[in-house]
């Protein structure tokens, strides 16, 4: 999947959503796969034994741990390949999540953007390699399955669902005062002065319509993201190496293309740039701030876990890995406007100023064919559909879906081959919409 003289130095990079371009180009697109079935990763036996067969063994190192189909064990087990570091849930006991498992969603039929005869939402998890899928309506567990390697009490990484994670972290300094999002990224952060976040400002690095001269093409040698990749992988690098050695080195590399604010551009670069402010303003890491902030009161059953570069950085743009219940926690805390059990977490104002969504107009310039009409706010996707619905998504099919009107809340855990969220949105998007309608018209 990815050239091996590369790997080393974009393993680390492997983890980001920064993978859309690369997984969409032809070649990616037009490539066969096994099915969820064939590919499953524990029928196929990755990494078993003392030690597991040459054919099984994978290595972050090689870059071998990212190849489809050895992906799909590679997902749920990131903390046993690659330096992490923790998101404490704290010492208190979690809080249950109140069951009510329906039968009537499996056979719940819908139809994909793409296609003209009905799908299933049982058959839709297969279409999507999905891992792990659970449902709150009203707060209770309505469905919930698990596939393939990833368990119950089991993580999987979040990839770029962990961008509208620390967004959020942003919305909610914002809301408290402690991030002025009309200031400029220098003066939070004054290496990144002479930067093309110098003059960017909060806010625009949170709804990512910052003017950056950063390709994400992976088919492209010369583009930046091998740099980032370079910068960001905590292995040693060749003797003769001379460039950034971590995120923080890197970022400050980031040349101006464009003007800020004229239109949304999906980069990472600007999920580690707010990880940066987001240190700098609170004296935490984004993996300390999480916890502290968040995790700890979720009533999170779990740790979760960042993958960090060479110095202990959070991976802010796609590094976090989490249990799918305590993801699941996460999304309902939002739904109920920032507050879990009666205690406010994340101001309500922050959760609003998310729902709200952000300037369409620049949306459109993004280039996302299926999300008409949508548009990205604290690194967030807005639906503006009729129920208000909001989305965090990762590559290889990671989702959070919270349809406020429904009263829902669906997160999933995937390892779709193809990492660019046009591979799965054609199902997705239709099945959680109908999932939707459907728990409002048979609500009990």
């Amino acid at each position: 999947m990815f050239a091996p003289s590369r790997t080393r130095l974009g393993a680390q990079a492997l983890l980001s959503s920064a993978l859309a371009t690369l997984a969409m180009s032809a070649g990616a697109a037009d490539a066969t796969y096994p099915d969820a079935a064939a590919s499953d990763p524990a029928r196929l036996g990755w990494m078993t034994g003392s030690p597991p067969p040459p054919e099984r063994t994978l290595r972050f190192e090689d870059g071998s741990y990212f190849q489809f189909p050895a992906l799909r064990w590679s997902v749920s087990n990131f903390r046993q390949l690659m330096p992490t570091v923790n998101v404490s849930r704290g010492l208190g006991a979690p809080t249950a999540l109140p069951q009510a498992l329906r039968k009537d969603i499996d056979t719940l039929r819908f139809t994909p953007l793409d296609a003209k005869t009905p799908m299933t939402w049982d058959a839709s998890l297969a279409a999507t390699y999905t891992d792990g899928i659970l449902v709150l309506h009203r707060g209770r567990v309505v469905y919930e399955r698990y596939f393939g390697v990833l368990k119950d009490d089991g993580q999987h990484g979040a990839m770029s669902v962990t961008k509208s994670v620390v967004g959020t972290l942003g919305a909610m300094l914002v809301a408290e005062g402690t991030l002025d999002a009309n200031k400029p990224v220098a003066d939070y952060v004054p290496e990144l002065a002479t930067s093309a976040f110098g003059n960017a400002t909060v806010r625009q690095v949170l709804d990512m319509t910052t003017g950056l001269k950063f390709s994400e093409d992976y088919a492209d040698p010369k583009a930046e993201v091998w740099a980032h990749a370079q910068a960001g992988n905590p292995l040693p690098k060749p003797k003769d190496y001379t460039g950034p050695r971590s995120y923080y080195e890197f970022l400050q590399t980031v040349q101006p293309e464009g003007k800020h604010g004229e239109g949304f551009g999906y980069k990472t670069v600007n999920s580690d740039v707010l990880g940066w402010v987001i240190a700098r303003a609170t004296g935490r890491t984004v993996a300390q701030l999480l916890s502290e902030r968040i995790w700890r009161h979720l009533g999170a059953e779990q740790d979760a876990y960042f993958t960090v570069d060479s110095i202990g950085t959070p991976f802010a743009g796609g590094g976090l890995n989490t249990g799918l219940r305590d993801l699941a926690r996460f999304g309902e805390m939002l739904r109920n406007d920032g507050r879990v059990k009666g205690r406010q977490v994340v101001p309500k104002a922050a959760v609003e100023d998310i729902r709200r969504g952000g300037d369409k107009a620049a949306f459109v310039k993004g280039g996302y064919p299926l999300l008409q009409g949508w548009s990205y706010r604290n690194m967030w996707w807005v639906t503006h559909n009729e129920h208000g619905a909001y989305m965090a998504r990762g590559v290889h099919g990671q989702r959070i879906y919270i349809d406020p009107k429904a009263e829902m809340v669906i997160v999933r855990y995937a390892s779709h081959p193809i990492a660019g969220n046009a591979a799965n949105d054609p199902v997705t998007l239709p099945a959680f919409e109908a999932l939707g309608r459907h728990l409002m018209a048979q609500r009990r």
